[in-house]
């Protein structure tokens, strides 16, 4: 006589089917070396764990060494593609400099040598900047992060907020202080931006100049707001990676942050033995 199958043992297996899937699909795209890859890495949630505030993420020594050792074997073209600003991404990962878009693609440079170009229109009316800060204000325990190009809401701290919150911020948005405005929802976070770009574009900015043009791309991500970049690989010949949950464009789904460094770092070592 069979037994029923405990639905969260089943959920457990195919997760780390999964897990087991995306390490090796990283793994064979990084050890090609013909294959001519680009790597693109969304930061929070990716390669990094989500924690309580953004100015509490911490990134470890070996992930900094493997990403500057990786960034060397790909001849440069290994880039951050993250919602933060480029100066907070430099002061995470100091002293390395990466090439990098900010901002959901507000922001960037080719390389890290660069200064820093940016969508001339990613910016904030001050009445329109006062007026999110005091929505922030009327619900307790929602952060406020400023990005200058965005301005992010998180409400993890408070989930119950998060109904109350993007019915506020819709309502704002179909108002006369919310022209050019758009919003993005994420992990228990909204982000309100003042520009039309987004990671996807970030991306085909980076493939049309070297040392990323003509190499094949490869992007993990793990928020709604890596979805467009998850999308358009296929499209491009290229592989989609995500991190917690399947994502239209994603091929395999690693089940945690730790275990993209954990790849990430064996990768560079096994090629350092």
């Amino acid at each position: 006589m069979s037994r029923p199958i405990d639905p969260g043992l089943a959920d457990a297996a195919i997760a780390a089917c999964g897990d087991a899937s995306a390490r090796a699909l990283l793994d064979d795209w990084l050890s090609e070396r013909e294959a001519r890859c680009a790597l693109f890495l969304d930061v929070d949630g990716t390669l990094l764990d989500i924690v309580a505030t953004p100015d509490a993420v911490r990134v470890p020594d070996d992930l900094r060494t493997a990403l500057q050792s990786l960034h060397r074997r790909l001849d440069g073209a290994l880039a951050l593609v993250s919602g933060r600003p480029l100066a907070q991404l430099d002061d995470l990962f100091a002293p390395l400099r990466l090439p990098a878009s900010g901002g959901h693609g507000a922001q960037w440079r080719l390389a890290g040598g660069q200064p820093m170009r940016q969508l001339p229109a990613a910016r904030f009316g001050a009445a329109q900047r006062e007026r999110l800060l005091a929505l922030a204000r009327r619900h307790p325990g929602v952060l406020a992060e400023d990005k200058g190009s965005s301005l992010a809401l998180h409400y993890r701290a408070v989930p119950e907020a998060g109904p109350a919150l993007r019915a506020a911020l819709d309502r704002l948005l179909r108002g006369p202080d919310g022209a050019g405005l758009r919003l993005l929802p994420g992990k228990m976070v909204f982000e309100v931006l003042a520009h039309a770009s987004d990671k996807a574009q970030a991306i085909r900015r980076f493939l049309g100049a070297p040392p990323f043009a003509g190499r094949r791309p490869l992007f993990i991500g793990d928020d709604h707001t890596d979805e467009p970049a998850l999308a358009l690989m296929p499209q491009l010949g290229g592989l989609g990676l995500s991190v917690g949950r399947p994502a239209p464009g994603a091929r395999a789904v690693f089940d945690h942050p730790r275990t993209v460094r954990e790849t990430l770092i064996q990768a560079t070592r096994r090629t350092q033995a």
